[in-house]
């Protein structure tokens, strides 16, 4: 009789353990979903901030590419005949030496 009162006990503080721990794993998990959570809505967020900002640089890089067009009609910088003449170019290393 005494050795099975004291096995209950044992079974009882086992079980009281187990629970606990159960608990700590379940909490844990919780915690971890949790902030899973709030990470996957901050990349949300950030994602459609980027995206936004994506859809600006593509019209401003459209508008930009239609004033340079624009610009090039024009230019007579561009229609000049000089432009294709090349002119030798000091090279950078032997320019910078003393002489």
């Amino acid at each position: 009789v005494f050795q099975s009162h004291e096995e209950d006990d044992r079974k009882v503080r086992r079980r009281e353990k187990n629970r606990v721990a159960a608990q700590r794993s379940r909490k844990k998990q919780t915690q971890k979903a949790d902030k899973l959570h709030e990470e996957y809505e901050s990349l949300e967020q950030e994602n459609t901030s980027l995206k936004r900002e994506i859809g600006k640089l593509t019209d401003e890089m459209k508008h930009l590419s239609e004033v340079l067009k624009d610009h090039e009609k024009i230019c007579p910088l561009l229609h000049c005949t000089m432009n294709f003449v090349t002119v030798p170019r000091p090279d950078p290393l032997t320019s910078c030496l003393p002489r």
